[in-house]
């Protein structure tokens, strides 16, 4: 091999592990999760630059928006539906992303069906009944429709809407703080944290026994299930149920914050603050920073820790006092 050809060669492997480090480089940096923000700061400053006021469930609105806008906007942006690398490589962040957006389609569900309507029989708002269903694309499309930019159709209509709430001569536009209302929504926060709690778990794999007729004698289901059985998630999986539940949490933390502020007297009345703040308290813990340069997942009480159990504890103590708040919120 002459010389030339050997500097040539030379460079080609030079170019390539230069890309390949790019590639990594930029892919650590998409990795990093997006901060917390200050829900009733952030919905202060755009209603001072909107020039409107910041009447009841404009930070619950605003706080929504400002979610799905990080979804798409953070660095590397939207990454579930890439099809190219580095993102393609990557399963974290994806995996973060799809559990902040399934926060994001239960809170604009219940914002159509129940926060903007007085009673089960007035009407649907029009913008909501618009915004609500962009979301629920497949959060991996990427030929037309995209998954992004049928987010972002979502989100103009989530910002007509607030801006129709907070202008005082629409007064067919309404957001509703109401105890029973906010507790439809929690109920389905509750079913979302239940099965991420219960997947995690998984991580160490248990017998389980069926429970899935308990407390009804006259319960029947489709088809026979055997009365116990082993579940467990798989190795590959394990990282993917983890950053699942970092993304989900993170986007029930803020919901929960709005809906601290705009539910304040109800919550004051119901003396349910306290649950609420609780529970708030629970999910911050579940956005510590991971030390760890990967999920561990060591058996329950063997010599490596196992991140998933530590998650799954923050989220059920989350979701046995959001059932508490729903109970404090039934009563009279």
């Amino acid at each position: 091999m002459d010389h030339n050809t050997h500097n040539h060669m030379g460079k080609i492997w030079a170019g390539l592990v230069a890309v390949l480090l790019m590639g990594y480089g930029l892919a650590v940096y998409w990795s990093v999760e997006p901060e917390q923000f200050d829900v009733v700061g952030s919905a202060k400053r755009h209603a001072e630059q909107s020039n409107t006021q910041l009447v009841t469930g404009y930070v619950t609105t605003h706080t929504l928006i400002t979610v799905s806008q990080t979804l798409l906007d953070k660095p590397g942006g939207y990454l579930s539906n890439d099809v190219l690398p580095p993102s393609v490589m990557m399963d974290n962040m994806p995996a973060w992303e799809y559990g902040a957006l399934e926060m994001v389609r239960d809170m604009a569900l219940s914002m159509r069906k129940d926060f903007s309507r007085s009673q089960s029989q007035s009407t649907e708002h029009p913008s909501l009944k618009k915004a609500q269903p962009q979301f629920n694309i497949s959060s991996t499309a990427w030929l037309w429709p995209s998954a992004e930019g049928e987010y972002r159709t979502g989100i103009t209509h989530l910002n007509d809407y607030l801006l129709q709430i907070s202008n005082p001569a629409d007064q067919t536009s309404q957001f509703y703080a109401r105890a029973d209302n906010l507790r439809g929504w929690l109920k389905e926060a509750e079913k979302r944290m239940g099965s991420l709690s219960q997947r995690l778990s998984a991580s160490v794999g248990q017998d389980r026994l069926n429970t899935d007729l308990a407390g009804d004698s006259a319960a029947n289901q489709a088809t026979y299930a055997a009365n116990h059985h082993e579940v467990k998630t798989s190795w590959w999986k394990i990282d993917d149920v983890f950053y699942e539940s970092r993304g989900a949490t993170w986007a029930l933390l803020h919901f929960l914050r709005a809906v601290e502020y705009d539910f304040a007297d109800v919550l004051e009345k119901k003396n349910a603050k306290v649950s609420l703040q609780q529970i708030i308290r629970e999910l911050e813990a579940t956005q510590e920073t991971v030390w760890s340069p990967m999920i561990l997942n060591g058996s329950g009480f063997g010599l490596v820790a196992n991140h998933s159990l530590v998650m799954a504890n923050y989220i059920s103590r989350a979701n046995a006092a959001l059932i508490e708040l729903s109970e404090l919120l039934a009563q009279g």
